[in-house]
């Protein structure tokens, strides 16, 4: 996906932002962590970035 994301950037294109997670972890935790990321996040902090979010 990096690989990916850095053509996709040099093309001109944008993304919102991409997490990535542990998909070992309950999905009712993994939504937790992504309501409070988004809660305590400035609209465009993760515009064109790719964030690996620790989840255990």
């Amino acid at each position: 996906m990096p690989q990916h994301l850095v053509e996709h950037l040099a093309a001109g294109y944008h993304v919102p932002g991409i997490f990535t997670i542990n998909l070992d972890v309950s999905i009712g935790l993994i939504i937790e962590q992504l309501i409070l990321i988004a809660g305590a996040s400035y609209e465009d902090e993760y515009i064109d970035r790719i964030v690996y979010v620790p989840l255990r």
